[in-house]
């Protein structure tokens, strides 16, 4: 008699071991495919959300963001997505109307979801930047002068600093390479609003031919170039473009690489580019889908949004104060960095303008 209630006390435990224990018949599998500049937050997030959600579980995919559509409309993937995150929406709205005119249907289950967001800087080695940026703001046309001479010595640098090497990432695959060149063109065209018609202006064209004949190799992702860019120093990278973001996430790796790291500078325009997610229909079944919105929800709680302020990102949700999260790299002095950029913020150019920066860009010599 008295080892009944034992006996029923074990019941009860492998009851509730059974309620709250994920089901195999019913776990989900999510597989994201993401720009690469988020690869550090979201591989720091992935354990706490499975943590959270024992029954999805969470594979993460990485590429640059032109490629994120691409391969995806191609389907050159080995592996089936179910949340794409590009660099920007207006990728997403690209994607969409691809799908629909080869599908006459919707690409995507929901409205695309902000995640994220970040701003376009360009970086100098310390000493590279006094000289081509003397009052400490940066200007295309100094940019183009150290291409155009192709060398430092004729632009007020070192002899031994050698020739002028620039670095920015492909705009046939990557986000931040196309807005470099977007902002580079309305420079160009005294600050004019880029349309597809204007781009087609011979000083543009001129200004898509000398980059393209100076960056040789460009890389496929920003973070990619941001490590190539560290690893190679001074001499052999002296100025990019890159997202703020990874700019003051990587900036500690630099001076560790180097001796003395980088500093930041903002561009007046600049253009804020929102990495944005949906979740994909093709072979996602509904299930799949609801899990996938779980991940999305977490991701724009005020406690992640934090996390991705760690990694130098601006939160899309919430009143966080950039300086008040624990390890921001908005307390680290890092040169250059500011809370508020000074100068004109610009929306990501349309599908156009970015599908004619791409044409731009492969027709040049």
């Amino acid at each position: 008699m008295k080892t009944k209630p034992i006996v029923s006390l074990g019941i009860i435990a492998v009851a509730l071991g059974l309620a709250y224990a994920p089901l195999p018949g019913l776990s989900r599998t999510i597989t994201v495919v993401a720009g690469t500049e988020l690869q550090e937050p979201l591989t720091a997030l992935r354990e706490k959300f499975q943590q959270k959600n024992p029954d999805i579980m969470l594979e993460l995919k990485f590429q640059g963001s032109q490629d994120v559509v691409n391969r995806y409309l191609d389907d050159k993937n080995d592996f089936k997505p179910t949340v794409l995150i590009p660099a920007n929406g207006e990728l997403l709205v690209e994607m969409n109307a691809r799908w629909k005119a080869q599908n006459n249907a919707d690409a995507f289950y929901d409205s695309p979801r902000p995640v994220a967001k970040t701003l376009l800087v360009a970086i100098a080695w310390n000493d590279r930047g006094k000289v081509l940026f003397p009052d400490n703001t940066f200007r295309w046309e100094r940019l183009e002068q150290a291409m155009q001479t192709g060398n430092w010595s004729a632009i007020g640098g070192q002899p031994d600093w050698g020739n002028f090497d620039f670095l920015m990432t492909d705009p046939e695959r990557s986000n931040s390479g196309q807005i470099t060149m977007t902002l580079w063109s309305q420079n160009k065209l005294g600050n004019s609003p880029i349309t597809p018609a204007n781009l087609g202006q011979p000083t543009v064209q001129s200004l898509f031919s000398l980059v393209h004949k100076s960056v040789y190799q460009p890389p496929r992702s920003t973070d990619v170039l941001l490590q190539e860019f560290i690893s190679r120093g001074p001499n052999d990278a002296d100025v990019a473009t890159v997202y703020e973001s990874i700019a003051l996430y990587r900036w500690q790796q630099s001076g560790a690489n180097q001796g003395k790291p980088y500093q930041i500078y903002y561009l007046n325009p600049t253009i804020e580019t929102v990495s944005t997610a949906v979740i994909a229909r093709r072979q996602v079944d509904r299930s799949t889908a609801d899990a996938a919105r779980k991940f999305l929800d977490f991701l724009t709680q005020p406690e992640q949004q934090a996390v991705f302020v760690q990694y130098g990102f601006r939160p899309v949700v919430g009143n966080i104060d950039l300086k008040s999260v624990p390890n921001s790299p908005w307390n680290q002095n890092v040169p250059g960095a500011q809370m508020a950029p000074p100068g004109q913020v610009a929306q990501t150019p349309n599908t156009q303008t970015l599908e004619e920066i791409k044409r731009l860009w492969s027709r040049s010599q």
